[in-house]
């Protein structure tokens, strides 16, 4: 292979340089000039090293894989199939004997003259005893400066106090100074820079304790600072002028000092071996980190400082003694000012207790007791739950169906409405109000305890665990205004709901399946797709891939995840439900009470992100999901299928259920009410929730969404305007807030109330499923704010154009699904429908050589 001859060539060479250079060091640490055997017989184990590694890299390395195997296939290896590691462990062992290089006999053939090599050794000798003085000069230089920098720290600890004193003095003259002359502004967001800055007058030093509460005041000046690469501009507070103040006090004072303290041996040393002189400009540039963190921590001992204290020494000249004597004073005052603000904030913290019990205490006990029948409807997925309690709200003169999913509860609408049951619609992004309707289908948020039916029905009750939307549920179940609540759920869930209605007059209703469930003993395979299938996995990015590939199979199929509009998943359905698709693809969103006529639900993951980790399925979402299987009088046994695990999956769909023993709990009406008794300030409000420990049984909402969103409007006008009530109830509305721009349209429609104008309109992009998708969750933003608000009017107009977009979504999934090919996200290349990651294995590699 002339490739490898060529390689070998550069392996001689390249070996021959690494043996000279091992010569010159060998041969210059010697004192006696050592004959060549003597050095052949200590180095020859080395040298013989440096030329199988100097040939292994470069064959390795440089010869392409296609020639690799060539090589290895003229040698008898079977290469077709076989592992690149594998590849190139074997052709490392191939060429390892390919055509040896004698180290040691090209070593004596050209340094076989006496003369030659005592000409060598003296080279080597002279490089290495400079080498050598280099490095003791350099090690002595080193010292010197390391001595120069101990005793720069030293001299630093050891006039701390001297320093802090200095510096003290400079900051309590421009403090007098500030507060005598400066103009003070009233306090407004530093962010706000579009606000005018209204003057109040001068300051009164009895208007602050500390230097810290000081520093918070405006200067009336614009501030650029620096985050993660941005510049942003602020209005300017005191605590940057005073930031200045210490530093400039601290480089101007410290290092001369240093200077005047070190002793003469140390700058003699450092200047004979810099050749310049020490002097304070110099220290500052060689050990700036020394000077630069008693900035930090002077700063931070300022602001603790009370303002009574200070001010008098701006007409006292420095002089050590005295000043430290005036400290000294100072910090017993303020030991006397602390001690009595500890007692105060023991007080208060007292007070807090007993503010927190009253606020939160007696809030999560169920307030039952009232003359209301509660029937538990309690069993497994597609047992008829749902349908026997609906039944018994059609009887009545007034209900309530109170639905997990906005998809469930325009089901419910729908149906009520075709079987001559009027009932209106609402969800918070829509009212449809039925003429003469004493029926509500709503989403479980929309629930108001204060309103009166006849019968309530609470869907997926078990969903009270959920972290975040749990408590909706609670305070359904338990502040429920009816004669008769029916409460459908898991049987994990009943023991639960027992304890939570106590002694209520409760009837029990338990549901087994009349189809039963059969689990397929052989793996599935996207080959064995068949109509009348269901199959599921976790992210909508699967569902779009997998639906791609049964189509370009030759399957009609439908889709089903969790951002999909709900008015097309109800089309998708539809198309499933009346035979125009064959195949329905979805996420566990199918396990949440829709029922369809499915053969056979196929699980193609047995693993799902969960939002903080991937983790395997739970019993229960392997029982919900796979509940879904069969329909009476068409599929009269529901199989279920995997793709792996199958023992494992079916030990989990078979496993008895573990009830549940906790239940979310977040703020209610009436918290915030008794909360208003104390403050109206929303930050003080998420405070005190953390501080709140949620009682026994109980977990407490995490309010993250809420929270970030109040960061947005923190301080600021909207903040200023909007009672507490209101306030919350725009961080409530239930949108997602991950997505920057729905979060940018959220803020603007605040800032648009809060200041009378016109909402802006939401906007609308149409290129793309994502696009489409994006621009119904942004109508969907701008409906809740516009039924908030009462604009019911305006609001028919803009659900039609949601509804536009909905049918547009429809129109993509059903002529742009094909197209859908999964690719690698790094280099665009397409990649296998069922592959497992994001990235190929090529980039996977690459990626990792690099490190």
């Amino acid at each position: 292979m002339d490739r490898l001859e060529a390689l070998y060539q550069e392996a001689i060479e390249h070996t021959k340089d690494k043996v000279i250079e091992d010569m010159m060091f060998y041969l210059g640490s010697q004192e006696h000039m050592p004959s060549i055997h003597e050095y052949l017989r200590e180095r020859g184990q080395y040298i013989e090293q440096i030329w199988i590694n100097v040939w292994l890299n470069k064959a390795t390395g440089k010869v392409p894989r296609k020639d690799k195997k060539l090589y290895l296939s003229e040698k008898g290896h079977e290469v077709e199939g076989v592992d690149k590691k594998i590849i190139n462990h074997l052709f490392r062992e191939e060429i390892r004997t390919y055509q040896p290089f004698p180290v040691e006999d090209w070593i004596i053939e050209t340094f076989s003259d006496e003369h030659d090599w005592h000409e060598l050794y003296e080279d080597a000798r002279v490089d290495f005893l400079k080498h050598e003085e280099e490095k003791e000069l350099l090690a002595e230089k080193k010292k010197v400066y390391f001595e120069l920098e101990v005793a720069v720290k030293d001299i630093v600890e050891e006039n701390y106090e001297h320093f802090y004193y200095h510096v003290r003095h400079v900051v309590a003259k421009s403090l007098d100074y500030h507060l005598k002359h400066s103009i003070k502004y009233k306090k407004l967001d530093v962010f706000a820079l579009e606000e005018k800055l209204i003057e109040e007058g001068h300051f009164s030093p009895d208007d602050y304790s500390t230097i810290e509460t000081f520093l918070e005041e405006l200067t009336g000046d614009i501030h650029k600072t620096s985050h993660w690469g941005r510049s942003y501009y602020t209005y300017e507070t005191y605590y940057f002028i005073y930031e200045k103040i210490i530093n400039d006090a601290i480089w101007d004072f410290v290092p001369k000092k240093v200077l005047e303290n070190l002793t003469s041996k140390i700058v003699e040393a450092y200047e004979h071996f810099s050749n310049e002189e020490l002097t304070d400009k110099t220290l500052k540039k060689l050990f700036p980190q020394q000077f630069s963190y008693l900035n930090n921590e002077f700063m931070r001992e300022i602001q603790d400082e009370y303002i009574v204290d200070l001010l008098p020494l701006a007409t006292i000249p420095f002089e050590y003694e005295v000043h430290r004597e005036l400290y000294e004073q100072a910090v017993t005052e303020r030991e006397k000012r602390k001690a009595e603000e500890l007692a105060e904030l023991k007080r208060k913290k007292e007070e807090e207790e007993r503010m927190l019990e009253d606020i939160f205490g007696r809030e999560y006990s169920p307030s039952l007791g009232r003359n209301i029948k509660y029937v538990l409807h309690i069993g497994e997925t597609n047992t008829g739950k749902t349908h026997h309690a609906l039944e018994q709200m059609k009887k009545a003169a007034s209900g309530l169906y109170l639905a997990p999913l906005r998809l469930l509860a325009l089901e419910v609408y729908d149906k009520l409405n075709a079987e001559s049951v009027p009932c209106s619609l609402k969800t918070g992004e829509e009212e449809k109000i039925a003429p003469n309707s004493e029926h509500i289908s709503c989403t479980v948020e929309m629930f108001h305890e204060k309103d009166f039916y006849e019968v309530v029905v609470i869907d997926e009750a078990q969903m009270i665990t959920d972290k975040d939307r749990g408590f909706s549920w609670y305070k359904a179940i338990t502040k429920a205004n009816a004669h008769e609540v029916h409460i459908i759920g898991s049987r994990n869930a009943k023991t639960m709901m027992l304890q939570l209605l106590g002694n209520s007059d409760i009837e029990i209703r338990e549901y087994k399946r009349d189809i039963p469930l059969e689990v397929e003993p052989k793996t599935f395979s996207i080959r064995d797709t068949k109509k009348g299938d269901a199959l599921v996995c976790f992210s909508r990015r699967r569902v779009l891939e997998t639906a791609s590939k049964l189509q370009n199979d030759g399957h009609t199929v439908s889709m089903i995840y969790g951002s999909m509009p709900p008015e097309t998943r109800k089309k998708q359905m539809q198309r499933f439900i009346n035979g125009e698709s064959r195949v329905i693809v979805a996420t566990d969103a199918i396990g949440m009470g829709l029922n369809l006529p499915i053969r056979r639900i196929v699980f193609l993951e047995n693993e799902k992100f969960d939002g903080t980790k991937r983790r395997r399925l739970t019993s229960q979402e392997v029982k919900q999901i796979a509940g879904r299987a069969g329909r009476k009088g068409i599929y009269n046994v529901g199989k279920v299928a995997f793709t792996q695990d199958i023992k494992m999956m079916n030990r989990l769909l078979e496993k008895e259920d573990e009830p549940v023993h906790t239940f979310a709990i977040a703020p209610t009406n009436s918290v915030f009410e008794r909360f208003q008794k104390y403050s109206h300030d929303l930050g003080y409000f998420f405070e005190l929730w953390d501080k709140f420990e949620s009682p026994k049984g109980t977990k407490k909402a995490t309010l993250y969404e809420e929270r970030d969103l109040y960061e947005l409007i923190r301080g600021t006008e909207i903040e200023a305007r909007l009672n507490m009530m209101d306030l919350y109830g725009y961080l409530h509305l239930p949108f997602s807030s991950k997505e920057p721009s729905l979060t940018e349209q959220w803020k603007n429609t605040v800032i648009a109330i809060v200041k009378g104008s016109e909402l802006p309109e939401p906007q609308i992009k149409r290129q793309s499923l994502e696009e489409l998708e994006l621009s119904y969750k942004a109508l969907g933003l701008h409906l809740l704010f516009l039924y908030r608000l009462g604009e019911r009017t305006e609001a028919v107009y803009w659900e039609r154009v949601r509804e536009e977009i909905s049918d547009e979504v429809h129109e993509k999934l059903k002529t742009d699904i094909r197209k859908m090919v999964k690719k690698c996200k790094r280099c665009d290349k397409n990649l296998q429908w069922d592959y497992d990651f994001q990235i190929c294995d090529e980039c996977h590699q690459l990626r990792y050589r690099r490190y």
